[in-house]
């Protein structure tokens, strides 16, 4: 592998400037403690299951990020490399069919050794590795290494949000109802009325211009033609999702588009992933335990079909990618930049006192559903080698997310960033928002 090649040939990954090796390895030890201190309260056993196919094991992703910077940064840096195991090489490859073997996504949970702890081990180990190559590298090679680091960097917080997504859905299963972050929620408040903020739109630019870390998805910068729109100033809230629930949203085939409504009825959809009806009020799983749906927080855990479904019901849309992001630049809505940690556990609502007419929720709340189909750019081209699946093979069935949710680590999020999943997916961290006009 050459990937230090392939990242200055396609700028679109890695830093633009350059990191002095101190910067560099204080970097990488918040990064990689942030993975540490998320799964520090889940035992052994929790980081070993694995309760459906697109969910992996605690353990799993930790040693994942790890084989990372092994395979991308050691085994192409670092002279005399040898890897720790040959077969975590097998194990804990995702889908990098250019770097050998996989074992299935689906059977990650068989794997009991590694354990918790051996991978523990194995991080310990990296990481020493790492620390003395940065700290060994000349000015020229530690220009290429940056490169691959940062892109690690990058690659471990989206794995740290997918850590929390998964261990969400492990615990939900289990009737003991286990708390894995115990916290206190903000003193209820009413929600904050919506209000719509108005876009004249026009021929705009669009995608990222290497002015910092970026993915390849997120580039080349091209132009769109917009037609007037409005979108909502913040998310759907819980309440407006029970009242679409009350209007039997969830039974009217006629707002759903036809692969949803095969989803309702085949997986028996009634409500947002993880709510439950205890006969006399909803509920909901979260990462703080199991507890009243509160009516002014955000509505999380939706696919794309139910979200399209509600806008259906209120008359309205979803965004198109290329709004969102002109909507959120006209506003100077900016990303929280990075200091080591996540917002919370659990999204807050839009309080009326939080707000002036500006858009909120943007990158602290729920990641939200748009109208756009994964597809690449007008000139998109994936990089060559290893690195080049890391987004642009999976350009097709998926629909496209913007902006961040309160687990998505501080300094991850940006204006342009395209997360995506499939149209059916729930046990992410996603909302809604409601954009109207025409498109």
């Amino acid at each position: 592998m050459s990937m230090g090649q392939t990242l200055d040939q396609h700028p679109g990954f890695g830093a633009v400037g350059s990191w002095a090796a101190e910067q560099l390895a204080q970097e990488y030890r918040s990064v990689r403690n942030l993975t540490e201190d998320l799964a520090a309260p889940l035992s052994p056993e929790d980081q070993t299951v694995q309760t459906m196919a697109d969910v992996s094991p605690t353990k799993w992703h930790r040693a994942h990020v790890t084989w990372f910077f092994e395979a991308f940064a050691l085994a192409e840096f670092q002279p005399e490399f040898a890897p720790f195991q040959d077969t975590y090489w097998t194990l804990f490859n995702s889908y990098y069919e250019t770097v050998g073997p996989r074992y299935p996504r689906p059977n990650r949970g068989f794997i009991s050794r590694p354990g918790a702890y051996e991978v523990g081990d194995y991080r310990a180990h990296v990481d020493d590795r790492m620390l003395n190559l940065i700290a060994d590298s000349d000015d020229a090679r530690l220009e290429r290494l940056a490169r691959v680091v940062e892109l690690g960097f990058h690659h471990e917080n989206q794995h740290q949000e997918l850590l929390l997504m998964d261990i969400k859905h492990v615990l939900a299963q289990n009737p003991l109802e286990p708390v894995a972050y115990p916290g206190t929620r903000r003193a209820g408040t009413a929600a904050a009325p919506m209000r719509w903020l108005e876009f004249d739109g026009g021929v705009v630019e669009v995608g990222h211009d290497h002015g910092g870390f970026s993915f390849d998805n997120e580039s080349p910068v091209h132009p769109v033609l917009l037609q007037p729109f409005r979108v909502a100033d913040r998310l759907i809230t819980n309440g407006e999702w029970m009242d679409f629930i009350a209007d039997g949203g969830y039974q009217r085939h006629e707002l759903w588009l036809s692969d949803g409504w095969g989803r309702v009825n085949a997986e028996g959809w009634d409500s947002p992933l993880y709510w439950m009806w205890d006969g006399t009020r909803w509920l909901e799983h979260t990462l703080h335990g199991t507890r009243p749906v509160r009516p002014q927080e955000p509505v999380l855990h939706v696919s794309h079909y139910e979200a399209d479904a509600f806008a259906t019901w209120a008359g309205k849309r979803l965004p198109t990618e290329f709004e969102w992001e002109y909507a959120v630049r006209e506003c100077g809505v900016l990303a929280p930049g990075s200091d080591g940690g996540i917002t919370g556990f659990h999204p807050e609502p839009a309080c009326p006192n939080d707000r002036d007419a500006t858009l909120t929720q943007v990158f602290d709340a729920a990641w939200q559903w748009t109208s756009s189909a994964y597809l690449p750019y007008p000139g998109f081209q994936s990089p060559h080698g290893a690195i080049g699946e890391y987004n642009g093979k999976f350009m097709s069935g998926q629909m496209v997310l913007r902006g961040g949710a309160s687990i998505t680590p501080r300094g991850h999020a940006r204006l342009t960033y395209r997360n995506f999943f499939p149209a059916s997916a729930r046990w992410p961290f996603t909302g809604v928002r409601l954009a109207d006009g025409p498109r």
